[in-house]
């Protein structure tokens, strides 16, 4: 199984993505890790990422996905997913990937990156990363707000695992 934790910047995906694999014993993927040096500055620079930006990213999460789903290997992945064609993408012929969608109030993201000083997605970028949100519709909505303890109770009765 393939779990992709999804939402804005400042949900939380890394910080639940990570425990979550953890806990299960499985590989955890640091999206983020996988941007091009020209993403990552860009963003440093605070400008938004388009569509075309995004697309050999995702691509390159989609091969790592597969890569995993040959090897009958389990993966939990934090990454933003925050469009239907960028999950279309990740997910292309995957039969066994699940969306946990990281939901919560905008100023507790806000809230959360203004605390966050290592990363290079300066907050300034966050009100990008709302308007080009597409809520999932098959998605397990996992409020931002409760601890990760209990984020990781409630994902793993609903997927019984």
């Amino acid at each position: 199984m393939i779990i992709v934790v999804m939402g804005v910047s400042g949900a939380g995906k890394s910080t639940l993505g990570s425990a979550l694999a953890k806990q299960l014993d499985w590989d955890f993927i640091e999206g983020d890790d996988y941007h091009s040096k020209r993403n990552i500055e860009k963003m440093r620079t605070g400008h938004a990422l388009s569509d075309s930006d995004r697309r050999p990213w995702l691509i390159r999460l989609h091969q790592l996905i597969t890569s995993y789903t040959v090897q009958h290997r389990n993966a939990v992945l934090a990454c933003s997913a925050l469009k239907k064609d960028y999950r279309d993408v990740l997910g292309h012929n995957i039969t066994n990937i699940r969306y946990a969608y990281l939901c919560g109030e905008v100023r507790l993201f806000r809230e959360r990156l203004k605390s966050r000083g290592h990363h290079y997605m300066p907050s300034d970028l966050l009100d990008s990363q709302i308007k080009a949100l597409e809520p999932p519709e098959d998605a397990l909505l996992v409020p931002m707000s409760l601890p990760t303890d209990e984020q990781i109770d409630l994902l793993r009765q609903a997927w019984a695992m």
